[in-house]
């Protein structure tokens, strides 16, 4: 073949695989963006305002009960706001000046965004075929020439994962460099999930869980549905990350033990509500939940006050429960110790 033609032959597939690069990230922004959207919209309607902290700003800055949290893009959008309401006289002196700053600052958010959703792909793989994650490869591997943007880029993936999938990113050994991915629910369903659209029901049973724990541990399915509703997920209608919703909340997650469906006692015509199952007891616990919802709301568990003192009690209680079981463990082991020597005789 003419050198020419090989010539063009590559760079026709250069600017083949660009596309297919593009289209790839684009189509992940997009169902990332989605699903944190569905996620950070929801709204337990938890029983009081959040307190004032001074590790999370004034009264006015926290959610009020009955609103929808707002998403990180409104809350970046209400930071820039407020910057640029601050220097409009700057900005009026040199709009050119200020345009190209504009201009520059939206280049690298996007930049960062970009790399923060490949990272979130990346990391996503690297937990469903159990390999390590280290910082040399997510640099090598996703974040290439943007070295300095790594911190911001791994700070917004860790916020990807934890609010979509209910995975926390930690790391385990700094010297090295070792991350880890720790799922929310202690076991979880990683023995029969292996994709990402599974993994995304475990952000979604967190939250559900926070409004049956708001509600005084029991929640109404109307209660349940107005929370879903508000973050765009309707009975009877299919939903493209978490499928068929009744059939998810009735069936699936009550089958799995996540959640207890029951009619309401002494209820004419019949009503149902919700509870936490007994897997949720074993996987969870009331202070997880409570820093997952804090968590979205940018807060604390402690600006929930009566919330917070229950989380607390539970902890003790689990705290007991733990003394209890291994003293009944060690108390078995040497009543066994005891039956083993008292069987062979004592030598003379």
């Amino acid at each position: 073949m003419p050198r020419g033609q090989k010539s063009k032959l590559r760079a026709r597939e250069k600017r083949r695989q660009a596309r297919e690069e593009s289209e790839g990230v684009k189509g992940a922004q997009a169902t990332v963006a989605e699903k944190e959207k569905s996620v950070s919209s929801s709204s337990p309607h938890f029983k009081e305002n959040p307190q004032s902290s001074s590790a999370v700003g004034t009264p006015s800055d926290q959610q009020e009960p009955g609103k929808a949290p707002s998403s990180t893009a409104a809350a970046a959008a209400a930071s820039s706001t407020r910057s640029h309401e601050g220097a409009t006289s700057q900005a009026e002196e040199k709009p050119n000046a200020s345009q190209a700053q504009a201009s520059t600052e939206h280049k690298q958010h996007d930049l960062v965004e970009n790399k923060a959703i490949i990272l979130v792909r990346y990391l996503l793989f690297k937990y469903q075929v159990k390999e390590p994650i280290t910082k040399v490869d997510m640099l090598r591997n996703v974040i290439k020439t943007d070295k300095n943007h790594f911190p911001e880029i791994l700070s917004r993936a860790s916020r990807h994962l934890e609010l979509i999938f209910g995975l926390d990113l930690k790391e385990v050994d700094p010297i090295r460099g070792l991350y880890v991915l720790v799922n929310k629910l202690e076991r979880s369903c990683d023995g029969k999930v292996n994709d990402s659209t599974g993994m995304a029901k475990t952000g979604l049973l967190m939250t559900v869980l926070a409004v049956i724990f708001s509600k005084g541990n029991c929640a109404t399915e109307e209660q349940i549905w107005e929370v879903l509703n508000e973050m765009g997920i309707y009975d009877g209608e299919e939903h493209v990350i978490y499928g068929e919703p009744r059939k998810l909340f009735t069936k699936d997650l009550v089958k799995e033990n996540y959640l207890e469906y029951r009619q309401a006692p002494n209820s004419d015509p019949p009503s149902y509500e919700f509870l936490w199952g007994p897997r949720a007891y074993a996987e969870t616990s009331k202070m997880k939940v409570l820093e997952f919802f804090a968590k979205i709301h940018n807060t604390i568990p402690s600006a929930y006050p009566p919330l917070y003192a229950e989380a607390l009690r539970d902890e003790e209680e689990r705290a007991r429960a733990r003394v209890a079981a291994r003293a009944r463990t060690a108390a078995m082991a040497s009543a066994r110790s005891r039956a083993v020597s008292s069987s062979f005789p004592c030598s003379k």
